[in-house]
């Protein structure tokens, strides 16, 4: 058996824990056949077939699950060691790495922006993902700090809110309902909804506010990202739902524009979250207490 690098090791448990080269290589930063050929390379050295393949989808074999016993030990024991070191260079130099949901792209970019001025020496990691991809994160014990809504419970997680996370109503400038007061949810139902995918953070918060008033949204069109969710909207498919701090540009450009809705905004809360019992190096502290201070301004 040839020696089997730390690389490796960490392309196998991405691939195994995502159950696909095309995601594992997007969260690793490889292209999708740099990763074949490194699992490829993996099940020569070690001799044994690693990765059942049926089409494009791929399950892992039973000698892959065990291998995966000493793997995932191998990397919490890395990543440990990592923040050891990140601790013994102090708080100005390091790695730091942070996962956010794609609805707290537009602060918490600026936000890492001002921290990275300040701390010029310390390499920052941030992956804007969807709720999904962050829970298998957390799962695994990856990023140092996640940015998310709220967080589930069962995880075993800690978490902070660090700011106000209102939601509200938006629509094209030109829309019917624009200079309206306290529209009653009854006639909000009739409009045709653009909306976030099953699963999303914000969809589950909206589905969870209206039931409390025995209101449905009609959802005509179901978007993947924040981003195109507000273009849905500005080009007339319907209203649609989103945190009120990632619309600043759109509403002075008047591009969208915010209705007046009864029992809206509804109040949610920016979480800084980490796996529970997980060491907190210097720089991720300084991380927190940059963010905290920083939303003081926002909220």
């Amino acid at each position: 058996m040839h020696r089997i690098t730390l690389r490796q090791i960490h392309i196998f448990e991405t691939v195994a824990r995502y159950q696909s080269h095309t995601k594992a290589a997007a969260v690793i930063h490889m292209t999708q056949p740099a990763v074949s050929m490194q699992m490829k390379q993996l099940e020569d050295s070690l001799g044994i077939k690693l990765l059942e393949r049926h089409g494009k989808s791929i399950t892992l074999t039973r000698e892959a699950e065990a291998l995966r016993q000493y793997t995932g030990n191998i990397m919490q024991s890395y990543r440990a060691l990592e923040s050891y070191v990140d601790d013994l260079k102090g708080h100005e130099q390091g790695n730091l790495v942070i996962s956010a949901t794609t609805t707290a792209n537009h602060f918490i970019s600026r936000i890492l922006s001002r921290f990275s001025r300040l701390h010029p020496n310390v390499n920052l990691s941030l992956d804007v993902t969807n709720r999904k991809t962050i829970l298998t994160q957390l799962e695994y014990n990856e990023p140092d700090q996640v940015i998310m809504g709220e967080p589930p419970e069962g995880m075993d997680l800690d978490s902070e809110i660090f700011m106000n996370n209102p939601l509200v109503i938006i629509a094209h400038p030109d829309h019917p309902l624009r200079n309206q007061k306290n529209i009653s949810l009854n006639k909000i139902s009739k409009e045709k909804f653009v909306s976030r995918e099953p699963g999303s953070g914000t969809r589950i918060a909206i589905e969870r506010h209206l039931k409390k008033y025995n209101v449905n949204c009609n959802s005509g069109l179901e978007m993947t990202s924040n981003e195109s969710l507000k273009q849905a909207v500005a080009a007339g498919f319907g209203l649609g739902i989103v945190s009120q701090h990632t619309i600043e540009l759109e509403l002075k450009s008047n591009y969208l524009c915010i209705l007046d809705v009864e029992s809206f905004p509804i109040l949610r809360h920016w979480h800084l979250v980490t796996r529970k019992g997980k060491p907190v190096s210097l720089i991720a502290s300084a991380f927190r207490d940059f963010l905290l201070e920083e939303c003081k301004q926002l909220n």
